[in-house]
């Protein structure tokens, strides 16, 4: 089984999406720059396990130093966990996916940042108790 790790940034209210994209997409304060540095920093070398949307959104840059593989509903976690095994693998990709991951994740990184603005996707604490139930 590979080190199975999840890192997102969500708002002041837990807020994570808002049409498909991060609500706080085009931000320009240095706090949002900071957390995007960081996530390709952290996950360089690394694996990342991506619903559609997320996939989609990582630039070509990115694919050359990490796996990315884009996760869709048909695969199974076990064996699809199983194949990055010794690695250490992040789960990205929002609610859907975090639903059927959360309980395989080990290490939540989560930055709070300061945008208190609409939302349509929202983090969900039991997300971080998951592993412990299951």
């Amino acid at each position: 089984m590979p080190d199975v790790r999840s890192m997102c940034a969500i708002g002041a209210r837990g807020q994570l999406g808002l049409n498909g994209q991060l609500p706080w997409e085009g931000a320009k304060g240095p706090e949002y720059k900071a957390d995007v540095e960081n996530f390709f920093r952290v996950t360089r070398g690394h694996v990342l396990l991506a619903g559609p949307s997320t996939y989609q959104s990582v630039p070509d840059f990115a694919r050359r130093d990490r796996t990315v593989v884009e996760l869709r509903s048909h695969m199974s976690p076990e064996e699809t966990l199983a194949r990055f095994a010794g690695r250490v693998v992040f789960i990205g990709g929002g609610p859907p996916v975090w639903d059927v991951y959360a309980k395989y994740i080990r290490h939540w990184d989560i930055t709070r940042l300061p945008y208190d603005g609409e939302a349509d996707r929202w983090f969900d604490p039991a997300w971080l108790l998951a592993a412990q139930s299951a």
